[in-house]
């Protein structure tokens, strides 16, 4: 039982949002701990995208060699992408029952989760629902069929042609209205639950009416009541699509844009009324932060070389469920282009092993252990309160306090070109390791204190 919960004497309930306690979304007590590393599979493991159906890269079973790499920096959970068969990258399924062949098949999956689960390591999967491929068996009888046909209904129209995902013409929206696209998701998360993985990131859950999930979460969760469900959303209102669809948790699209464009402009003040923004998330879920994913350009390639531990620093000790994009906690850079092949950069295929990274990324691995390190030993931020103070343009002090006011770390940033006066409590990190003066704060640096 969450702890809130169980010092005010609440009942946890199942309802519309999962685990409720006093208005709060509070899912299953391990996700609270989990920091995830997130990786997407088909390039990880160098697979081709260009429609092979052949295993052509190193398979999921390249990932088991990578588990003490995540474990390493202080993860716990690995987030994959999506891995089940489709025509080229992933999102245009065919088959959400069978692992693509060009990652090993089903067998090669359950190696992985068993790999994981010995090391304390979660498994999520990438559940596309919003859409499947248009060679999918569905879209094809739909077509065939015409809309009022009974394959027809699976699928949503635009006219007389099956509406598309966001101008994809490869991709084809499923129509989230249908009984049987309910009960077809509901099975499909349910199988890869019973093989043993932990939980689902819902891709595009921004595009899928929250009603869906609200009929479709409660028999899932009625089989496996510890899976944890995080639904991408990039606009909209967080918590109310949590509250209304029964998810866990929502990507904080929000948060990551006010991370980097508050560096890149070194103007806080953006990052401070996000903060605010986030505090208010934080009291109703937990929401799911991030400084990269596969789908944006690499944090590295986006802020100054000076400032990116900063991103390091916020996400590890912010309140919500962080995750750090495979290749982040190596410095790796990328630049997401809008074209036909544009994600190539930002999905790279990894070595054989971690021991062949270039070493010019081990500081940045350094960075990441220390702090992430750092929240294990005060696992209460996850749902701290936050608060800014000491505000301008260059600088700020962000302190995150316990929800029961007894513990505080305060984050000092400072974009300036000049060091600046630390916060009073002792030091526990610093950005420059060298940086003996305790009293401040080194130029472009940050610290970390108590209270």
């Amino acid at each position: 039982m969450d702890g809130e919960a169980a010092a005010s004497g609440a009942v946890p309930s199942a309802g519309a949002a999962g685990t409720v306690a006093a208005g709060r979304v509070l899912g299953p007590a391990w996700a609270r701990h989990a920091i995830w590393w997130h990786l997407y599979p088909l390039g990880f493991t160098g697979a081709a995208t260009d429609g092979s159906s052949v295993e052509t890269g190193r398979g999921l079973r390249h990932l088991v060699g990578w588990l003490d790499h995540l474990v390493g920096f202080g993860a716990n959970g690995l987030l994959l992408g999506p891995v089940f068969h489709s025509a080229t990258h992933g999102y245009d399924t065919l088959d959400h029952l069978r692992v693509d062949a060009r990652l090993g098949g089903d067998e090669q999956l359950d190696e992985l989760v068993a790999a994981g689960h010995a090391r304390g390591v979660r498994v999520l999967l990438d559940g596309v629902f919003n859409h499947v491929s248009a060679e999918h068996p569905w879209v094809r009888d739909a077509v065939a069929g015409g809309p009022q046909s009974e394959a027809g209904r699976l699928v949503r129209w635009d006219g007389d042609r099956p509406a598309t995902f966001e101008g994809h013409g490869a991709l084809v929206a499923l129509n989230h209205d249908d009984e049987r696209v309910r009960a077809y998701v509901g099975d499909v998360m349910t199988h890869w639950l019973d093989r043993g993985v932990d939980g689902w990131r819902l891709d595009a859950a921004y595009a899928v009416p929250p009603s869906f999930w609200a009929a479709v979460l409660p028999g899932v969760r009625a089989r496996h009541p510890e899976a944890w469900f995080l639904g991408e959303m990039i606009h909209g209102d967080y918590a109310e699509y949590v509250e209304e669809s029964g998810l866990d948790s929502v990507t904080q699209y929000e948060l990551w844009k006010a991370i980097w464009s508050s560096l890149v402009d070194r103007n806080l003040w953006e990052l401070a009324w996000t903060l605010g923004r986030h505090d208010e998330l934080v009291a109703r879920f937990l929401p799911q932060t991030f400084v990269g994913n596969h789908d944006v350009t690499r944090i590295a390639s986006t802020v100054p070389a000076e400032l990116l531990t900063h991103t390091v620093a916020l996400l590890a000790l912010l309140p919500g469920i962080p995750s750090v994009y495979a290749g982040d906690e190596h410095g790796f850079r990328g630049v997401k282009e809008e074209r036909v092949g544009g994600d190539d950069e930002i999905r790279p295929a990894f070595p054989a092993s971690p021991d062949e990274l270039s070493p010019i990324g081990l500081p940045v691995y350094r960075v990441h252990q220390e702090l992430f390190g750092l929240r294990r030993r005060h696992p209460w931020l996850v749902d701290g309160s936050v608060g800014v103070s000491e505000l301008s343009n260059t600088g700020a002090r962000i302190t995150v306090t316990s929800r029961g006011g007894g513990e505080a770390l305060t984050l000092a940033l400072n974009l300036g070109t000049e060091p600046v006066a630390a916060p009073a409590g002792a030091r526990l990190a610093v950005s420059d390791p060298s940086w003996a003066d305790a009293a401040s704060v080194p130029a472009n640096g940050w610290a970390v204190h108590t209270g």
